[in-house]
């Protein structure tokens, strides 16, 4: 019995940390730069684009294309921040934790 609030304790103890870690995530600021930085593009921790700049180099060469490109790529580079970002977060709250292979969290 004692085994059972012991997991019981962890059980919440994980969610509250997991409650924790949503709410930074959603505060956090990720930047993806493309061109050498001539686009950037910020979001927020649940993907939201927040802002983007594009230097003003790009806007007189008048390439369209180019700056689509430059545009996706910024954003590819934000996103695969944000997702090793939320990686990173959470095998902090799932250390120490005996879970089984290839079990993920939030459930």
């Amino acid at each position: 019995m004692r085994d059972m609030m012991d997991m019981m304790k962890k059980a919440k103890e994980m969610q509250e940390k997991m409650e924790q870690m949503q709410e930074a995530l959603a505060n956090a600021k990720i930047v993806g730069n493309a061109g050498g930085d001539m686009v950037e593009i910020t979001m927020n921790g649940k993907g939201d684009m927040k802002s983007i700049k594009i230097d003003d180099g790009l806007i007189k060469d008048g390439d369209v294309e180019i700056i689509e490109d430059l545009i996706l790529a910024a954003h590819l580079d934000a996103r695969k921040k944000l997702e090793a970002t939320s990686k990173e977060k959470m095998s902090d709250i799932t250390s120490g934790l005996s879970l089984p292979p290839g079990m993920k969290l939030p459930f």
